[in-house]
């Protein structure tokens, strides 16, 4: 991961005298989707807007920018002795691409019929509850790879338009691959989400790193692991389909810090082979 110029701010802030008690260093993208893990002192108390986050028992704790996120974030630390630290964060304005989908079914584009709607708010009410969990575990710390490599067919932010008709943004990374093509955990996690066939998002999977940090798998058309286990980065844990809303085989690889939704291509990386 490069070193960001904020990280280098905050690491000479870090070594001046009024900030001596209250050590901080912050690495990742300080930008519109973009995720920070911070390292502070253990049993610190940290906000960011005015927001309580959580805290490792070691410290670590993770920051996420949404895709509409401000110019500037406001972020505070509280040690158990009462020191305290005030930083402003500035975070990268992004531009956002306009992608036009049509030849979907208009079920799934304006679903109107009470099945339908009811599957769809028993869908979000599990979504929901898997993106609840608040977890101490830090396996996040190990880093990410790219689930499957391959073309890549959608990005994060991007304006969807479907069937001719403007929908909310798209909030992940669309990755083009034949049916069956092995998909990998990219990192070590525990599985809180399973479903075979949801509405929209057909065969879905949700994988928990800690601290509320969680990614997601759509349109599979196999799951092979189930909720509760523990998977290692690597692990063949799905396979890509095209179930759900979609008009061809890919995977929509998302990534979530408990509500907000964040980019997984900056967490990734640039793609192994394609530059």
């Amino acid at each position: 991961m490069k070193t960001p110029w904020l990280l280098l701010l905050a690491l000479y802030a870090a070594l001046s005298p009024a900030h001596a008690e209250v050590p901080l260093r912050l690495e990742g993208h300080f930008t519109q989707g973009g995720l920070v893990i911070g390292h502070t002192r253990p049993q610190a108390r940290v906000w960011m807007d005015g927001q309580r986050v959580m805290v490792a028992p070691d410290g670590s704790f993770l920051l996420g920018f949404t895709r509409d996120a401000k110019p500037e974030a406001r972020l505070e630390i509280r040690l158990p002795d009462g020191e305290r630290r005030v930083e402003r964060i500035r975070v990268k304005q992004r531009r956002y691409r306009v992608q036009r989908i049509d030849g979907l079914p208009q079920r799934k584009v304006t679903p109107r019929s009470r099945e339908d709607l009811a599957r769809i708010r028993s869908d979000r009410a599990k979504v929901a509850r898997a993106r609840k969990r608040a977890d101490p575990r830090t396996d996040f710390l190990g880093g990410f790879t790219w689930p499957v490599t391959g073309p890549i067919s959608g990005v994060y932010g991007s304006q969807r338009i479907l069937n001719g008709k403007p929908r909310r943004p798209h909030m992940g990374v669309d990755i083009a691959r034949p049916s069956g093509t092995p998909v990998r955990a990219p990192a070590d996690g525990v599985v809180t989400l399973a479903e075979p066939d949801m509405f929209f998002s057909g065969g879905t999977l949700f994988i928990d790193h800690g601290l509320g940090l969680s990614t997601s798998y759509l349109h599979l058309s196999r799951i092979l692991v189930k909720v509760g286990d523990h998977v290692t980065r690597g692990q063949v844990v799905a396979r890509i389909g095209s179930t759900g809303r979609a008009t061809g085989p890919h995977l929509h690889w998302g990534m979530n810090l408990f509500g907000k939704r964040l980019d997984p291509q900056l967490v990734a990386g640039p793609m192994p082979g394609r530059h």
